[in-house]
């Protein structure tokens, strides 16, 4: 697996917890599509409130009958393989936002590794399995 750290590119897909492709959730196929890429790690965060295009809040408040609630799916690596992967999301992301953030990766360890170990950049998630991104 790729070790990274230094100047890198976070791709976040802005989707809704419903969305769906080929009757299985949108955020699980990127995050499937992005680990058959080879690309250092994605994670997915379900938000509590929000709106998009459609004007719509949705929310997970008690009194709301919303279930549609936001999902961020979160993608880190280099400038060049994360904008390889853009055509990937083409066919897949018909409503939402895709945005594209230059971050810097201090840190990026998989389970079990060390930092100053390259064994142990396991393929891990850079903002979920310790490491930080910026």
């Amino acid at each position: 697996m790729t070790r990274l750290t230094g100047d890198a590119l976070r791709l976040t897909v802005l989707i809704g917890e419903n969305d769906t492709w080929h009757h299985k959730p949108l955020y699980a196929e990127i995050v499937h599509r992005a680990h058959a890429a080879g690309l250092a790690g994605a994670s997915v965060f379900k938000g509590i409130e929000g709106f998009g295009a459609s004007s719509l809040i949705h929310t997970s408040r008690l009194l709301s009958l919303s279930e549609d609630l936001p999902v961020a799916v979160i993608v880190v690596d280099t400038e060049e393989r994360v904008r390889a992967f853009l055509p990937r999301l083409d066919e897949l992301v018909t409503e939402g936002l895709v945005l594209l953030d230059p971050c810097e990766v201090i840190r990026y360890v998989g389970r079990g590794g060390s930092p100053g170990d390259p064994s142990g950049a396991t393929g891990g998630d850079p903002a979920g399995e310790g490491g930080t991104a910026r």
